[in-house]
């Protein structure tokens, strides 16, 4: 197996969190590109989202590279070369995707819409791999692919609605709302990946990388 420094395209502590969870090593440097929406279909958007992020960070550490002759800082201990992984994370329901609420009022508006209904969530993924003495021109793409789990609620409130709002939770949540939070009390099941819905389908990306042979613990 061959091991290589993973780096993490996303400042999403529950991406962080389940790496963590996993006995994952890897370092944290957030996409700062622009990011370009040219489709409406949810595994599409988020393939494409993902792509956007890994290549963002990956053009800059090649940048970095190509001025200071190696990898700097933390990752001069890196035995084969790194991998940049990118995600992204879109809910979808009756044709509509859902990204995270501008506002409280437009919160509500997605909590009322899935109340009771059953909604899918799609995470992207894609990962780059720069190889330690490779030309600097580019990291290949290892592999994409995107994940999508479906999702029952259960009936909620108007009231429920607003109380769960004024947490502050929904704010910063695809769909305007946590599977791992406050908001599990209204989730009726899942059929899929419950880490799918949390951000990043770490079962499929261990196994993803292992049939390259690639170890990131």
């Amino acid at each position: 197996m061959k091991k290589y420094k993973l780096i993490l395209a996303s400042a999403s502590p529950r991406r962080k969190e389940l790496l963590k969870q996993i006995g994952a090593e890897f370092e944290i440097i957030p996409s700062e590109g622009e990011e370009t929406i040219t489709s409406t279909e949810p595994p599409q958007v988020v393939l494409d989202l993902s792509w956007q992020k890994a290549n963002a960070v990956m053009e800059g550490l090649l940048q970095r590279i190509g001025l200071a002759g190696q990898v700097p800082g933390a990752f001069e201990d890196m035995e084969d070369g790194f991998l940049v992984l990118g995600a992204d994370t879109v809910v979808s329901y009756d044709g509509q995707i859902l990204g995270k609420p501008k506002d409280k009022e437009d919160a509500a508006r997605m909590l009322r819409m899935l109340s009771g209904n059953v909604h899918s969530v799609f995470t992207g993924v894609t990962v780059l791999r720069y190889e330690k003495g490779q030309d600097k021109d580019g990291g290949m793409r290892l592999f994409s692919f995107y994940e999508e789990t479906k999702v029952s609620m259960y009936p909620i409130s108007e009231g429920q609605i607003a109380a769960y709002i004024e947490t502050g939770e929904p704010m910063d949540k695809a769909g305007a709302y946590a599977i791992q939070g406050r908001c599990a009390v209204y989730i009726e099941r899942i059929q899929g990946d419950y880490n799918n819905v949390v951000g990043l389908p770490v079962a499929r990306i261990y196994q993803e990388l292992g049939k390259s042979g690639i170890e990131i613990f």
